[in-house]
């Protein structure tokens, strides 16, 4: 079925269907991969493209704050940590510049007005949450903390990586490592060893005919807007393409930068989904039902000011209920400006994931609403005839 690879449960044959019509579209050429949990049992392992394989990895982008975000909901589980007191009792210098009142909760669900830094950053500094940090320390909010909602898409999880520190005295990654990838043999890295480096295919530009481009780069923010400085358009020489690219930077691979630095395969996300909420290889499942129910409290609905309408945000996640309207209520879960996508749905116990190594036109990958929807569909199915 138009080299489409790998296999479905019975019962989501559909599934398939519905991934092979979305390769096609782009001739086959978007390397994507697709895989999905049912209460911890894979239903769905499929991919399609040139050179990519069911074990291919490839960048992530912002699908790495879901890895990020359930370090977090660890800590808050284990009542380490505390989202409602001030970032700066956790690491005093960040008070600097009218920031000694933004909370935990305001930075997970990008209330604080910090969403990047004036000048920019060089994709070096980007490769390195401690960089980054360092630079947000005399940075001022450019808005008023929780007045608004706007996406800080390089900088959430450095900010929170200072907090994680100082409780833990380990970084984000090593925890990540330690207490989620390493114990589930997961195929989702925040920091890729370099004994993997062969399994890496490079995030490809997207494509588009030259009407598309014109009109992508006449609606395009001005560098220094609020949406600019959030994808660093403000700093010299920066543009969309690299926002793209920077996976592919060899030192970001490597030290897996906690908000977009991320390497995985839509096998890993489905399958760290699925540890969290039901559970691997005979393993329990990491979070309880009172860690999920405070990580998937809706905080947001309406406009975000960095990524407009339809980015509602729970807590470290965005609100997959909201975005996915099949979905229950405490979905959770993270897309990637490339097309990736991954996400969690308790009511049912399904699990998705989803990548492409050629970027999707725009960061804008409608498949993963289309494909979500049929496997939602499958699942139900599923889970009705085992009643039955």
């Amino acid at each position: 079925m138009n080299g489409i690879q790998g296999t479905v449960a019975d019962g989501f044959e559909e599934v398939r269907a519905a991934f092979a019509a979305v390769v096609a579209e782009e001739d086959g050429q978007s390397g994507a991969q697709l895989a999905a949990y049912l209460r911890g049992r894979k239903v769905v392992d499929l991919w399609a493209g040139p050179e990519v394989t069911g074990t291919t990895l490839t960048g992530l982008h912002s699908s790495t704050k879901g890895a990020a975000g359930l370090v977090v909901a660890l800590l808050i589980q284990d009542d380490e940590l505390d989202v409602d007191r001030p970032v700066a009792e956790y690491w005093p210098r960040f008070a600097a510049a009218g920031k000694d009142r933004i909370t935990v909760r305001d930075v997970l669900v990008h209330r604080s007005g910090v969403l990047g830094a004036d000048g920019g950053f060089t994709v070096a500094d980007l490769a390195d949450d401690q960089v980054i940090a360092e630079r947000l320390v005399g940075q001022r909010p450019y808005f008023a903390p929780g007045t608004a909602q706007g996406y800080g898409g390089f900088v959430t999880y450095a900010i929170i990586g200072q907090v994680v520190r100082a409780i833990t005295g380990s970084t984000t990654q090593d925890l990540f490592e330690e207490c989620i990838r390493a114990p589930y043999d997961l195929d989702v890295y925040l920091g890729l060893p370099e004994t993997l480096d062969a399994r890496y295919l490079p995030i490809l530009p997207w494509r588009a005919d030259p009407a598309a481009e014109a009109a992508f780069a006449a609606n395009s923010p001005a560098a220094h807007s609020i949406p600019g400085i959030a994808y660093n358009l403000n700093a010299r020489g920066f543009t969309p393409a690299d926002v793209m690219a920077l996976p592919n930077d060899p030192r970001l691979r490597r030290l897996g930068q906690a908000s977009a630095g991320g390497v995985g395969s839509a096998r890993g996300l489905a399958a760290m989904y699925a540890a969290a909420i039901s559970g691997l290889d005979d393993r329990p499942p990491l979070l309880s039902l009172d860690t999920i129910a405070v990580i998937s409290e809706i905080h947001s609905g309406g406009t975000d000011l960095v990524r407009g309408d339809n980015a509602p945000y729970a807590l470290g996640f965005e609100a997959k209920g909201l975005i996915h309207p099949f979905l229950g209520v405490h979905a959770f879960g993270h897309t990637g400006s490339a097309g990736s996508d991954g996400f969690a749905d308790p009511h049912t116990g399904l699990t998705y994931g989803y990548t492409r190594r050629r970027a999707a036109f725009a960061f804008n990958a409608p498949e993963n609403a289309r494909l979500a929807a049929v496997l939602h569909r499958a699942a139900r199915s599923a889970s009705s005839a085992r009643v039955a």
